[in-house]
């Protein structure tokens, strides 16, 4: 009886005064992160438009247009050198990125995924930069590693299986390893950029101003990476967020809708190349699959370099 007692004083005392404070205080501190608005990070958002042309979608170009005697096709091109870069300095924004979220995210998480991103990022380079240099041999990227003119002929056989191990590291494995991550994390910080103020849910010029080179950009990044299921997934997860916290009466920060609308101009622009290229025989023997999203370098191959 008395230890029965005992017990009953015990969960009395849990859910007395203490519990309640800490319920209480737990709350606040939701509602402080909710309440907690950042201003348009615009510093970060211009740093990260600019590496991310310069350094990814420039970093072929620059391989083509560097005189080869310069790199030549025994050391690492201009291009990797820019890959190299893109390595150190993108995963450093994004933290930037992180720390500046108004919401406190799981810092496990973002750990393994910035980790992932480096690694994945490390496997594209070395064979993106095999696959690049292959072009000034005659690589052709409409065609297939087995149907390509400089590879179908090799002897002994297995060496063809060799370039196709190393196409599987540069276009899956890389490309998995690198954007699954960098989506992910995009996504944990886009859950943070809402805020109860709907005056405070638009976009500074400046913010405007980036809209198009950013979402023109994520245009590359999805058909040259081929990640349009992961890219779609994405973006409809942040609409099915935006919607549900719209019920809480909760808006977009400015940095949420930079993120959303250069999300949402690069599904645009994904659609109008589709539509484009959709009656393409070549690029369609290609990409044979249910998802027709030609890349821009087999484009470039096919239809460009192919006239000159």
């Amino acid at each position: 009886m008395e230890s029965a007692a005992r017990r009953r004083q015990l969960a009395g005392t849990a859910s007395g005064p203490g519990a309640t404070f800490v319920q209480a205080r737990h709350g606040s501190m939701k509602a402080e992160e909710t309440d907690r608005t950042a201003p348009f990070h615009f510093d970060l958002w211009f740093y990260f438009t600019l590496q991310n042309w310069v350094l990814d979608f420039g970093r072929p170009i620059a391989m083509l247009v560097f005189p080869l005697q310069w790199f030549p096709l025994n050391k690492p091109s201009v291009g990797d050198y820019f890959h190299m870069a893109y390595n150190v300095i993108t995963p450093f924004l994004l933290l930037k990125l992180i720390e500046r979220s108004p919401r406190t995210l799981p810092r496990s998480i973002i750990y393994v995924s910035i980790i992932t991103f480096i690694m994945g990022a490390s496997i594209h380079l070395v064979g993106d930069s095999v696959n690049h240099r292959l072009l000034f041999s005659g690589y052709q990227h409409h065609l297939s590693v087995r149907e390509n003119p400089i590879i179908k002929n090799l002897k002994p056989e297995t060496l063809i299986d060799s370039f196709e191990l190393l196409y599987y590291y540069d276009e899956y494995l890389g490309h998995s390893m690198w954007y699954i991550p960098f989506f992910l994390i995009l996504f944990m910080y886009f859950s943070g950029c809402f805020t109860t103020s709907k005056a405070e849910s638009h976009m500074p010029g400046p913010a405007l101003l980036l809209v198009v080179p950013s979402g023109l950009y994520y245009w590359y990044l999805v058909t040259e990476g081929q990640i349009f299921i992961l890219f779609i997934f994405t973006f409809f997860a942040m609409l099915a967020l935006v919607l549900h916290q719209k019920r809480r009466r909760l808006f977009l920060d400015s940095n949420g809708l930079f993120l959303f609308y250069s999300f949402a101009l690069t599904l645009s622009l994904v659609a109008l190349w589709v539509a484009w290229l959709w009656n393409d025989p070549v690029l369609r023997k290609k990409y044979p699959g249910v998802i027709y999203v030609p890349e821009p370098w087999a484009f470039y191959t096919l239809h460009v370099s192919s006239q000159h």
